[in-house]
């Protein structure tokens, strides 16, 4: 491990002018996956800025039902949240289906959006890898790429995002909230996570020194019921090949309110745009949510050994619409 400097800023303000002030510098929450990458050379930080003892750790209703969810929230906290259980339960889901309990105890929220994809190339400093180093090549693509994307790669990337908990914060409309140099600012979960095209060691949107504060969930839907659902090699400690998240509701037979994001496919949370709109206002059957989420997967582009992706997750997406399909209609 390269040496570096270490700050436990008092506030926000201060974190927020050290991570400007210093380019290369890194917030520290949990750590379980920056100490890791430190570890491993991947991340060499001149400066960590430790933000853990901040006073971000708070969960508080909004205004008009929805839910502050502060940036240094534990993974464990967050998914055994009564209000979250109850009226967001796709979130808990997806949190208890991430990492071990150890983990969950140690990671944070706003750490959990930032965390690094798990390919090997990239983890790998021995090997060229485009997201570490601009031009180096992508390997992947014709080597190891099993677990990497159908949807949304390019020539320079077929990374994955790892992230259970953004999946379902993409498909509950969350919003994250920046406090940066230029002052604060919201993005929506997801626009937060960028797709690789010719740059791809930008994994997300956040500007330099820009700090995360907070998630917001927005009020939940009268009727609306939602889910997580992950599919991965073995039973737990285990990153999705797939997975899918999924937010219904259903009025006289038909689908009145559809939110469908995917994980494990794409370099950020996928947002099934196009298998939505076939589905407002359609039948709530097997083949109507079937139709929509091949239209959807149609864009899929699996490379030579992670094709099967491409049919997982579209069991995974019907089986989880019918499985809501039922619940709504007996609310």
């Amino acid at each position: 491990m390269k040496p570096f400097a270490y700050l436990r800023p008092a506030t926000v303000s201060e974190a927020v002018r050290a991570g400007a002030g210093h380019p290369g510098s890194r917030f520290l929450g949990g750590g379980t996956n920056l100490v890791d990458l430190m570890k491993l050379g991947v991340e060499t930080p001149g400066l960590l800025i430790d933000v853990s003892r901040l006073p971000l750790d708070g969960m508080t209703r909004t205004d008009d039902g929805g839910l502050r969810i502060g940036a240094t929230v534990r993974n464990s906290d967050l998914a055994a949240h009564p209000e979250v259980r109850n009226h967001w339960p796709a979130l808990s889901q997806a949190l208890l289906a991430g990492a071990s309990g150890q983990l969950r105890n140690t990671a944070t929220t706003g750490g959990n959006l930032l965390q690094r994809t798990r390919c090997p190339y990239f983890q790998d400093v021995s090997k060229p890898c485009n997201k570490r180093i601009p031009g180096s090549g992508c390997p992947a693509r014709e080597g190891t790429h099993r677990d990497l994307a159908v949807l949304g790669h390019s020539q320079d990337c077929v990374a994955t995002n790892p992230s259970d908990m953004a999946v379902a914060l993409a498909a509950l409309d969350a919003t994250v909230q920046l406090h940066g140099p230029e002052g604060v600012r919201t993005v929506q979960v997801t626009d937060f996570h960028r797709l690789p095209a010719d740059n791809p060691d930008q994994d997300t949107v956040i500007r330099p020194g820009e700090l995360i504060t907070e998630v917001v969930l927005p009020p939940p839907s009268a009727g609306a019921v939602s889910l997580y659902r992950k599919a991965r090699d073995r039973a737990s400690y285990a990153f999705a090949l797939a997975s899918v998240a999924a937010v219904l509701s259903v009025r006289d037979g038909r689908v009145d309110r559809i939110s469908l994001a995917f994980g494990g496919l794409a370099h950020r949370p996928w947002r099934a745009r196009v298998a939505e709109d076939l589905l407002r206002g359609a039948s709530t059957t097997g083949d109507a949510f079937a139709r929509a989420v091949d239209a959807e997967l149609a864009a899929a582009r699996p490379l030579r050994d992670n094709g099967f992706k491409v049919d997982l997750a579209r069991r995974l997406a019907i089986g989880a619409l019918v499985e809501l399909t039922t619940r709504a209609a007996s609310t």
